[in-house]
């Protein structure tokens, strides 16, 4: 441990730095209203190369796409091309390919990584806990058996072993 002045008292713990998580904190990305045109990043993703908006595949009414802020490596995101708020606005084909997109991206998961099961689902709202509460998503977050420790616990750090570029990459290669 270096002395640095101002760092407070010395107390032989060691410090995880997690700056990438402060733009998760501080909302950045997040749309400023509800509407398509305003900042959402699900309307901004589709845009971009599959590469920088970290999109493992697309189809033609959903498309899915790394989190950016993930719970594990891995977690990711189904979502509508079309700006909706609520699953009961989907038509029938955005709901078919959303659930062929889910089915896909658990036989991706566990073909790149050995996914051993998951944790699917939805927050509609923001009193739900929804991130970006304007713009339908499904995450698909990958588990394993003790991929839970005390770092979220102890330290609200999430350890993640793995690049988000190159877990896209991972996943993109075992999408069928």
């Amino acid at each position: 441990m270096h002395d640095q002045a101002g760092a407070g008292t010395p107390d032989n713990f060691d410090r995880l730095w997690t700056p990438h998580r402060m733009a998760y904190i501080k909302g950045e990305n997040k749309p400023t209203g509800t509407g398509p045109d305003d900042g959402c990043p699900f309307d901004a993703i589709p845009k971009m190369s599959d590469e920088d908006g970290l999109i493992v595949a697309r189809g033609t009414t959903v498309y899915t796409v790394l989190n950016l802020y993930p719970y594990n490596s891995g977690h990711l995101m189904v979502v509508p091309y079309r700006h909706v708020s609520d699953y009961d606005e989907l038509r029938p084909d955005e709901l078919i390919e959303m659930g062929e997109f889910t089915q896909k991206s658990l036989r991706a998961l566990r073909k790149a990584s050995g996914a051993q099961g998951f944790n699917v689902g939805m927050n509609l709202g923001h009193v739900a806990g929804a991130g970006i509460a304007a713009h339908l998503h499904q995450h698909v977050v990958p588990r394993w058996g003790g991929d839970t420790n005390f770092m979220p616990v102890v330290a609200q750090t999430k350890v993640l072993p793995q690049l988000l570029r190159d877990t896209r990459q991972l996943l993109a290669d075992a999408w069928d």
